[in-house]
């Protein structure tokens, strides 16, 4: 695969955006679509098949209207939160109407755990989970599994693997976090929902960040959303022992990651009577840095139509969340 260590310039975005969804593979060997563009599909719902370690495991697959199996679209996982399932998290993120908008294609796995009473929560490796334990040896290693889904959308589908893209809400925000730290190579932006980090909390004072705890091999765009009266996963930090640190401190982490001008401080912009966008600029390789607050968001996904469980706070309709982060994404892709 080749080399994915820098960010194409805005304007090759646009450009290649205007021409279409981008150019399709030379040969069913190689290229930007690794070979799926000789298989069309038809749009809306299907399910793949996965092979990791041994099993087999059904991944949901949103495929757009208007894909016909020869131009290369881009990609965006979409991981669920703790105790929910791909299909929950496509109704609540509304995205199926956004790839159907845009011409993504959307690829929703399950989480490696299953909870008895129904659902999937997301084996991070060297993250403790909810309980603070972490994962033992015999759970599946979620990064691998994501990496390993990648490969199979890569040679199922007509894919453009320098435009591939994470986000997810809650748990699957904080998985998307992690899979920035360690699938930089493969993954040209991020947008965590509900649950930004930017590596482990640190032993000796958990109000501040591990560094140790992730690395990127090269600087990853990050747009985050996340409300202030977030019940789940305090904005101000805090909560269970994966949680700690604040969300103002995972996204100045990320600025330090990703070589902005920290020392001129974030740029923050009211947007709407509850929104406010904080971003950091002069980044490395134009890796932006952004979060978008909610003054008063509960643990919820902004702009969604879906119903949340009671108690976990107001649903804003004063930012889609998932049309923001479509813009973002569409200005970053990886050099192939």
């Amino acid at each position: 695969m080749a080399s994915r260590n820098r960010i194409l310039s805005f304007a090759a975005v646009a450009a290649a955006l205007l021409l279409g969804l981008g150019a399709p593979p030379a040969n069913a060997s190689g290229g930007e679509g690794h070979g799926g563009c000789a298989a069309p599909a038809a749009p809306g719902l299907t399910t793949l098949s996965v092979d990791f370690n041994g099993g087999t495991y059904p991944v949901t697959v949103y495929v757009p209207k208007g894909y016909d199996g020869h131009r290369s679209v881009p990609v965006v996982l979409d991981l669920h939160g703790s105790s929910s399932n791909a299909v929950e998290q496509l109704d609540r993120s509304d995205i199926k109407q956004a790839s159907d908008k845009h011409g993504f294609l959307v690829v929703a796995p399950n989480g490696g755990t299953a909870y008895p009473a129904g659902g999937y929560a997301w084996v991070l490796p060297g993250v403790p989970n909810t309980s603070g334990q972490y994962p033992g040896p015999q759970e599946r290693d979620d990064v691998k599994f994501v990496s390993a889904t990648l490969d199979a959308v890569e040679h199922g589908f007509c894919v453009d693997s320098r435009r591939v893209y994470a986000t997810g809400y809650s748990g699957g925000a904080r998985m998307t976090s992690l899979l920035a730290c360690r699938l930089a190579d493969r993954l040209a932006a991020v947008a965590p929902v509900a649950g930004l980090r930017a590596g482990n909390p640190a032993a000796a004072d958990p109000s501040t960040v591990d560094p140790t705890t992730c690395a990127p091999s090269r600087p990853v765009p990050v747009v985050a959303f996340h409300g202030q009266a977030d019940p789940v996963n305090p904005y101000a930090g805090g909560g269970a022992v994966y949680w700690q640190y604040s969300v103002p401190v995972a996204l100045r982490q990320w600025a330090t990651l990703n070589g902005c001008r920290i020392d001129r401080g974030p740029i923050e912009r009211k947007l709407t009577e509850h929104v406010t966008r904080t971003a950091y600029a002069g980044c490395r390789a134009g890796a932006d840095v952004q979060l978008y607050t909610i003054s008063d968001g509960g643990h919820t996904w902004p702009g969604s139509s879906a119903v949340f469980p009671e108690g976990l706070g107001k649903v804003t309709a004063e930012v889609n969340a998932t049309e923001v982060m479509w813009r973002f994404f569409r200005q970053h892709a990886l050099v192939g």
